[in-house]
């Protein structure tokens, strides 16, 4: 028991820090997705001249603040789920479910690394988006298109930080089907300004 309880203090550490940084992230990129979407609207349906990049500005924001946010649902329970069958359980076969479908979760998320990688190095990454442009220098004097592989990039993140959370939950689990459920400490509540 102390072994594992040794294991998964650094990690639950971790997976604290890494998450708060990108729920800072994810709050920012939902900020920018906004501004992007309310510039289109106001150039198509106002000046009836609608522009070529906020569509995209808007979809890349939109996958790296959900690569970014996904990982603290999965941690506080806040994927939609069917529960009810594992609770009506016993408390043992009860942690033994959940055990088994956390396991079936790492093992698909492990595939899902995999797929992540591929699209950020693979054929794919090699592209890049229509009409979203970055700043080449600092001078400003060369501007180039955002690589399609740094918007694919926001899988391969959310799906790591998603495997290490898995990892920290079947840990748990298995602590709690030890009968050391007492010994946990809580997982924190992400500061969500009041949402539950």
């Amino acid at each position: 028991m102390g072994v594992l309880l040794a294991v998964l203090a650094p990690l639950d550490f971790v997976n604290s820090h890494l998450l708060r940084i990108g729920r800072a992230i994810g709050i920012v990129a939902v900020a920018l997705m906004v501004v992007a979407i309310l510039i289109q609207v106001v150039f198509r349906y106002v000046l009836n001249n609608a522009l070529p990049w906020p569509d995209e500005a808007a979809r890349f924001c939109m996958l790296w603040m959900t690569g970014l946010m996904a990982p603290t649902a999965l941690r506080r329970g806040g994927f939609v789920a069917i529960d009810m069958f594992g609770h009506a359980l016993p408390r043992i076969p009860g942690n033994i479910l959940t055990l088994f479908l956390l396991l079936i979760s790492l093992t698909v998320l492990i595939i899902a690394i995999r797929i992540g990688y591929s699209e950020v190095t693979g054929f794919g990454g090699n592209f890049a988006t229509a009409s979203l442009y970055v700043p080449g220098n600092f001078t400003l004097s060369e501007w180039i298109r955002v690589p399609r592989s740094w918007m694919m990039a926001s899988i391969f993140v959310g799906v790591i930080l998603l495997a290490m959370v898995n990892v920290e939950l079947i840990l748990r689990s298995f602590i709690s089907l030890l009968g050391g459920g007492s010994r946990l400490t809580d997982i924190p509540d992400p500061d969500m300004a009041g949402a539950d």
